[in-house]
């Protein structure tokens, strides 16, 4: 209820206050560009439902206006050339919601995928889109979306979007140790030659680098099953506010931080 609370205050506090933060946004971003930015960001997008509870809204509703500030993530992204960025939009665990709640999100999916298979901005930014994820265990009409935005944009290079759908960190590594000892049943591979190179080609992120950044919203303070692998030398990020309420002010913020931060990368 304190959060709740809090919540409401400081979206009327942001309307009064829009003109200064503007100015203060356009300030960040000039000292921002300054600097090397990370190369992939990842982004754990969390708080949807609590958005929509908080504004009295059903959870669909709040999963929509999520989808608002994820199109206006990857306009961010690209105007600080930020090439990578992955986005956590669902996970293995989320298929334990009721059926009320997956349906329409599982619609959302669907149109997302096949919309960004078709957005010019897409194609005049060069952008690839893949997904990551057990999608043999999503509905037919999401896969095939997917497999339309994927082949729409295949030999696209300049900037790539990934959405982790029906994903889990531990569950892509199993998948991996499966590969692989398949590999050595089959004599097409030695125990010795299992490297970190070895396991990381046999992820879903092959050919992706790992993340520099990783953003979560909502306030929580934990991976959640995400990147367990990729993440180990990412910087961690994490915002209080609700994904759907992340402006890009709070955005920034998270790369001004990354910026400051001096990165050993286990040195």
């Amino acid at each position: 209820m304190l959060h709740l609370f809090s919540t409401v205050v400081l979206r009327v506090a942001r309307r009064f206050l829009s003109p200064v933060y503007k100015l203060y946004e356009k300030r960040l971003e000039r000292e921002i560009r300054k600097s090397p930015v990370p190369k992939h960001l990842a982004v754990i997008m969390d708080g949807n439902r609590r958005y929509a509870e908080s504004l009295g809204i059903l959870p669909h509703e709040g999963h929509i206006a999520g989808k608002s500030t994820l199109e206006n993530l990857s306009d961010w992204c690209r105007s600080l050339n930020i090439t990578y960025l992955t986005v956590y939009a669902f996970s293995l665990e989320n298929f334990s919601r009721t059926e009320e709640e997956l349906e329409p999100l599982m619609d959302l999916f669907e149109e997302s995928f096949r919309s960004a298979g078709d957005d010019p901005r897409v194609h005049e930014n060069r952008v690839r889109i893949r997904m990551i994820g057990h999608r043999e265990m999503l509905p037919d009409k999401v896969v095939k979306a997917i497999e339309y935005a994927e082949s729409r944009t295949r030999e696209y290079s300049d900037f790539n979007y990934n959405l982790a759908v029906a994903y889990g960190g531990r569950q892509e590594l199993v998948r991996s140790m499966e590969k692989i000892a398949n590999k050595i049943k089959e004599g097409k591979l030695n125990p010795e030659e299992i490297d970190a190179d070895l396991i990381s080609s046999n992820l879903y992120t092959s050919g992706l680098p790992d993340p520099d950044l990783i953003l979560r919203t909502s306030g929580e303070e934990r991976i959640s099953n995400f990147l367990l692998w990729q993440l180990a030398y990412s910087e961690l990020y994490f915002a209080d506010v609700y994904w759907p309420d992340m402006r890009k002010i709070d955005f920034l913020r998270a790369i001004r931080s990354f910026q400051k931060r001096k990165r050993r990368l286990g040195q």
